[in-house]
């Protein structure tokens, strides 16, 4: 009893040490959580549902199997188990509209079948995304190592279009892991055989036309749901592109061909944010990376 005790102690604070190691993955974390406290479905018999599936989740893809082996020889399913159940309570007692009901109590022995689901190994919805163009290689790259990754983000935004500040502070949020596609530098070669072939302008447009291809559905959805407040959406529209092309304009920039990547961090999301959302400053500040960012070019490629 006292290494179980242990385990579940060691547990607590691992989940706090894993959120403060990793702020990239722990702000999301929150911001899912948040929303599973707050989310209310139609029907009460829903919750039980969608937490036991957000549960089989977890445990497909959990690592530590081995570990629970080693530390638990005999009894480790049964950790499985525990740890299953404990996090599916929370789940269904954090929601603030859920009343408890029979669906929860008949779902409880189906948590027993979780000690004996094997978690996967190998990387799923791990596409080729082969149907990308070869010019948007920094889309294509990030999407084959961070399918699932994507996959999630494209949900999330989508779903944020039914309410216009949840919309804007999704997209917000997005918009700092859309700068790590653009943060890694490619090769001397690659740059130069790029820049023969296409002008930045040419590459700024076929990216953000890209961009706003995956957002086509969040602009559709936030005018069926919102159309009396069909401004947000132009704002939204201005702000994100902005964003993504100030981003871009900035990679080149920094460009050398020495250096790996051009060291976004946190201090020029900010930046770059506070001028979108302004909008004016932004302007000015892409009119500045555009021609800088030209120039640089230009040592690599010529005229």
């Amino acid at each position: 009893m006292k290494r179980l005790l242990n385990h579940f102690k060691f547990r607590f604070h691992q989940s706090f040490r894993l959120l403060n190691l990793n702020p990239r993955a722990g702000v999301p974390v929150l911001i899912i959580l948040g929303v599973l406290i707050i989310m209310k479905l139609p029907e009460s018999y829903y919750y039980p549902f969608l937490f036991f599936i957000l549960t089989l989740l977890f445990h497909y893809e959990r690592k530590d199997i081995p570990f629970l082996k080693k530390v638990f020889v005999k009894s480790w399913r049964l950790i499985i188990v525990l740890e299953a159940a404990i996090i599916y309570g929370i789940l269904l007692c954090g929601n603030i509209h859920y009343q408890l009901e029979k669906t929860a109590l008949l779902s409880l022995p189906m948590l027993l079948l979780l000690a004996f689901v094997t978690p996967r190994s190998k990387p799923w919805l791990a596409l080729q995304w082969n149907f990308i163009p070869d010019d948007l290689f920094e889309w294509k790259s990030f999407l084959r190592k961070n399918t699932w990754l994507a996959a999630l983000g494209l949900i999330l935004i989508w779903g944020s279009s039914y309410h216009p500040i949840v919309l804007i502070l999704a997209g917000t949020f997005v918009l700092d892991y859309i700068s790590h596609i653009y943060e890694p530098n490619e090769n001397k070669e690659m740059l130069e055989m790029y820049f023969k072939k296409y002008t930045l302008k040419e590459k700024l447009r076929r990216n953000s036309l890209f961009f706003n291809i995956l957002l086509l559905p969040t602009y559709c959805l936030f005018l069926i749901f919102n159309t009396a407040e069909s401004l947000y959406i132009l704002y939204y529209f201005v702000f994100m592109n902005l964003y993504v092309i100030l981003i871009l304009t900035r990679k080149y920039k920094q460009y050398h061909y020495k250096e790996k990547n051009n060291y976004y961090n946190i201090g020029v999301f900010i930046e770059y944010t506070l001028c979108c959302m302004t909008i004016i400053p932004a302007v000015f500040l892409l009119k500045n990376n555009i021609k800088e960012a030209s120039q640089n070019i230009k040592t690599y490629v010529g005229d």
